[in-house]
């Protein structure tokens, strides 16, 4: 399989501001739905609803991601990064706003985070254009893996949370000072972010789409186990014991474990010669033994089962995108989009489905099932990777 190269990067700036205002883009386009995931205790004292709730309101978040991915990335390709980045984050810092001062009840948590899910396909499609455009080809690996970080870096932040804010001044502080931080992102924003290069029809692109699709189906089922673990590992830890304060630091070192393996996984793809999907497939079987010691009671299964889980289970969207961009240079932001429908359908299947599953079963079984569909997604990824070469080859 061969990677196409893109073109040499239009300079829109520095790289490093292009890397940085993509990064941030990104972190304020998710942190609503991680900072659910990691002030859940809290959140679920006041606002009384079980494990299964906070897998119904993570999931209506995915899935109202994965409705807006693809229109997202048309909308990306034609009106540009710029643009559409300061649409993301100005919604997701209304959507934190609205949490921190308006969800009184689940229900009302629950539309909120829907609503501002549309902030998840912009943000993370407009940053993917402006690095396929802003960045040299030769450094696209790590860069988009720095670019992925940023997802566990606002898991990372989430945790933090934990201690910092929400067991002194409250968890509604805890959204409304993100709402802050994500308003100071627009100013960031370059006003030419790529948008010369990036206004013109996603007709362009002319590859097969079929192993998009199946690339997606299995980022669907790896997504499922990956986003749980960002949602219910502070609750799961809780019930096995851990303070939340404890609980919290797991997911903070879970993410930094992620943050690195990402950044070192692009950094590996850029001294490899093309066949990156191989590499994806191998983080995902790797990443299933880590959800598998989740389910086990001891406290080193607990430690090696986040490492793992963490450091290789959810490394692989950034080494996955760098390949589907390298694979796709007319239209990276429209056909990443449809791998990102993968990524979100994935958001809102495994979370609600983990979270009726810890209700019914207990977090032990949760944990093995999601271990199980991220073996699923090495199996299919595999499959997905050798009809990309076969449609390359043609």
């Amino acid at each position: 399989m061969k990677d196409v190269a893109l073109s040499s990067p239009t300079r829109v700036g520095s790289v490093t501001r292009v890397v940085g205002t993509a990064v941030a883009v990104t972190i304020a386009s998710v942190l609503p739905v991680f900072l659910v995931g990691g002030l859940a205790v809290q959140i679920r004292r006041e606002l009384h609803f079980s494990p299964a709730g906070l897998g119904l309101a993570v999931a209506a978040y995915f899935g109202a991601s994965a409705l807006a991915a693809v229109p997202a990335g048309h909308a990306v390709e034609r009106f540009g990064s710029a643009r559409t980045s300061r649409i993301a984050v100005a919604i997701s810092a209304a959507t934190l706003l609205a949490i921190g001062l308006v969800a009184h009840s689940y229900l009302v948590l629950l539309a909120l985070l829907a609503v501002g899910a549309t902030t998840n396909a912009l943000g993370q499609l407009a940053a993917n254009l402006l690095l396929a455009h802003g960045v040299p080809v030769q450094r696209q690996g790590v860069i988009f893996g720095l670019k992925q970080s940023a997802v566990p870096l606002a898991t990372l932040l989430s945790g933090a949370a934990v201690p910092a804010l929400a067991l002194t001044v409250g968890w509604r502080w805890a959204f409304i000072l993100a709402a802050g931080c994500a308003l100071g992102v627009v100013a960031l924003i370059p006003r030419d972010a790529g948008d010369a290069r990036s206004r013109r029809p996603a007709a362009q692109h002319r590859r097969s789409t079929a192993p998009l699709v199946v690339v997606a189906v299995a980022a669907a089922l790896a997504a499922g186990g990956a986003n749980a673990l960002g949602a219910f590992v502070v609750d799961s830890s809780v019930h096995r014991g851990l303070p939340p304060s404890a609980a919290g630091l797991v997911l903070t070192f879970g993410s930094a474990v992620c943050v690195t393996a990402r950044l070192l996984g692009g950094w590996i793809a850029d001294r490899r010669r093309g066949d990156h999907l191989i590499m994806v497939t191998v983080l995902l079987g790797l990443g299933s033994v880590g959800l598998a010691l989740l389910a086990l009671p001891t406290t080193v299964a607990l430690v090696v089962g986040v490492v793992l889980a963490f450091g290789l289970g959810w490394s692989w969207p950034g080494v996955m995108n760098f390949a589907i961009v390298q694979l796709n240079p007319e239209a990276p932001a429209a056909a990443t989009s449809i791998t990102q429908t993968g990524v979100y359908a994935g958001g809102f299947i495994g979370p609600l489905g983990f979270g009726a599953l810890a209700t019914q079963r207990g977090y032990p079984t949760a944990w093995t099932v999601a271990a199980a569909s991220m073996l699923a997604a090495a199996g299919l990824m595999l499959v997905g990777r050798r009809m990309v070469s076969r449609s390359g080859r043609r």
